[in-house]
């Protein structure tokens, strides 16, 4: 009677863990936080932020969730090591209690991870084919066109290459391209470059894809829900004044929107443009970012009073 107890007690001790563990993971479901509570809490585990688009909360709330049920994957097994380690350390020569297989735990360890990475993966299909999906009628069109080493956003009037431009926007060395587009409205990105690959990037969009020349065109699409100002950069590589190569998005309401596109469709510049839909001074240009000093010059891009490496004076 007392081996049969004894045998019995670390079975009684690992159903308690159990259900010790499986009583804690119930609480944190039924805490009532939300995915950006928790994002929030613990700084978005990495992530750079919730985003502003419809299709970036999807990915963050995506990152979120796998990271908490990695963790408390984790914390469970961390948990049964240190069990493992205290309850069966060494007490003695006498070796403990030897078990050849345990059926019931083998089909247990082999079923949950399957079971952890099918959900993972149906959950990642479904965030990937939502951020990648293009609506039959956006709302607005724009093409994206990177040449060294800046950008052109042209504001188009239908879709594909026989579309028309009705508006357009060019940066230079000296001015930041705005790019304006509207809160809540289906965005459709067509992207083209004149040279090199680049990469179209707004870290806040969570979201960048590259710029090919020739006949490939990038397309994806966005629903901006966040107004507010924010750089946006070239990811790739692309040569000497690749770090030079910014633009700032501009998200406003869409009536104003209307305002600026009606602007610039009557012959305004851009920065007309802005001042219309109500930014003064400064603030009809870019405020979250400035050109950077290229230093060009007609043989070198060092300064007048340098000498390049294999030049003669």
């Amino acid at each position: 009677m007392g081996a049969r107890s004894s045998a019995s007690r670390p079975r009684a001790v690992g159903r308690a863990a159990g259900l010790g563990l499986g009583g804690a993971t119930l609480l944190v479901l039924l805490s009532g936080c939300s995915i950006a509570d928790w994002g929030d809490a613990f700084g978005h585990f990495g992530w750079p932020s919730r985003g502003i688009s419809l299709q970036a909360h999807e990915m963050y709330d995506l990152w979120i969730a796998s990271t908490i049920a990695a963790l408390t994957v984790g914390v469970g097994v961390w948990g049964l090591i240190f069990w493992c380690v205290i309850r069966y350390r060494k007490r003695g020569d006498e070796l403990p209690v030897q078990t050849r297989f345990n059926m019931p735990m083998e089909i247990l360890y082999t079923v949950t991870p399957v079971l952890i990475v099918a959900v993972l993966f149906y959950y990642t299909a479904i965030v990937q084919t939502n951020v990648d999906k293009l609506s039959k009628n956006p709302d607005q069109v724009v093409e994206v066109v990177a040449f060294k080493w800046n950008w052109q956003f042209n504001y188009r009037d239908g879709m594909g290459e026989e579309a028309e431009t009705v508006a357009s926007t060019v940066g230079s060395s000296d001015v930041i391209p705005l790019l304006v587009l509207p809160v809540g409205q289906k965005i459709r990105f067509e992207e083209t470059s004149k040279d090199v690959i680049h990469s179209f990037w707004v870290p806040e969009m969570l979201f960048k894809r590259d710029v090919f020349p020739g006949n490939v065109r990038n397309v994806f699409e966005v629903t901006l829900d966040k107004e507010g100002r924010y750089v946006g950069r070239c990811a790739e590589l692309c040569g000497t004044y690749h770090a030079f190569m910014n633009f700032e998005l501009v998200v406003v309401s869409p009536e104003k929107f209307d305002q600026f596109l009606e602007a610039k469709k009557s012959g305004s510049s851009t920065q007309e443009a802005m001042g219309a839909i109500g930014y003064t001074g400064n603030e009809v240009y870019a405020t979250k970012t400035s050109p950077f000093n290229t230093r060009r010059q007609a043989h070198t891009w060092n300064q007048p009073e340098t000498v390049a490496a294999g030049k003669q004076d």
